[in-house]
């Protein structure tokens, strides 16, 4: 009877933790690859995580869920670098899709955690204290060890990145530039961060009053943003199943080299948000 009843916890525990099979589609394994110069993918197929080499040491962007974080520790190896050698790890936002790994990978190498300040409540505290999905366990807490601000940078070796506060999906979503090099040109790169609108009202939110505020400055920032390479939370937002197909079959030129992409991805959104908070406002 003590067996069975300690199984069946175990078994109750798992299913807290599993994923839904929509999550887990965004979670399959994809091989990891050089995107150009410096920046690697080493993400699953949806949820994305990306390392940047420098002459000190690696940068790791997002952990995605916890179950993504021992995929991207094996990309970081598959590539032929160390985990040890991450130096910071940055992020994204703090819902359990990019901050569920986080704990883990920082754990493992020891690496020094920086995020925006708006979301250091949630990261610290299993992902509570915001308005996503109540005030609930959402993944392993993490210790920020740098507190940042729109337009910080974050500087490791010869590479800097500069932190752009784009809130709306969250009030520190946080979007990741940087340059590349392509042969004798200099590039410039995006991490966008999402601008999915959240699941609450645009208008007459007690929760979160600025929301819509929020997202107006942050079309506007992502439009200001000069983009040759467009990178996002999401592979979904920018086709990234598309491009690896194509580098597969030998592209000409490097299909994640994407201005165009980046510029309807912005306009569309921005339509979205426009068109839903018109609505709203005409429903109040």
């Amino acid at each position: 009877m003590r067996r069975l009843i300690v199984f069946l916890l175990c078994v109750l525990a798992a299913d807290v933790h599993a994923l839904s099979p929509e999550s887990e589609a965004k979670n399959q394994p994809v091989a990891p690859f050089k995107i150009i110069d410096n920046i690697y993918y080493v993400g699953a197929s949806d949820v994305t995580s990306y390392l940047i080499a420098t002459s000190n040491g690696l940068i790791l962007l997002d952990g995605g869920f916890a179950e993504t974080a021992p995929q991207i520790e094996k990309n970081i190896a598959t590539l032929g670098f160390k985990l040890s050698d991450v130096k910071i790890i940055l992020n994204g936002h703090a819902h359990p899709d990019h901050a569920g790994g986080l704990a883990a990978l920082k754990r493992d190498n020891g690496a020094k955690f920086e995020a925006m300040s708006q979301e250091i409540q949630p990261l610290e505290h299993e992902g509570r204290g915001t308005f996503y999905r109540g005030d609930r366990k959402l993944f392993e807490s993490i210790t920020v060890d740098r507190a940042l601000h729109d337009g910080d940078t974050v500087q490791l070796g010869n590479t800097k990145l500069v932190a752009h506060l784009t809130a709306g999906h969250t009030p520190g979503c946080t979007t990741w530039t940087t340059t590349a090099r392509d042969g004798e040109r200099s590039l410039a790169i995006v991490f966008a961060c999402q601008v999915t609108l959240p699941d609450m009202p645009l208008v007459k939110n007690d929760i979160y009053p600025s929301i819509a505020d929020d997202f107006a400055h942050t079309f506007a920032t992502l439009a200001s943003l000069p983009c040759d390479v467009f990178l996002a939370e999401h592979g979904s937002a920018y086709d990234l199943q598309g491009k690896i197909a194509k580098m597969k079959n030998g592209a000409a030129t490097n299909p994640f080299v994407d201005p165009k992409g980046y510029r309807d991805f912005v306009d569309a959104s921005k339509a979205e948000f426009e068109k839903a908070l018109a609505e709203q406002r005409k429903d109040k």
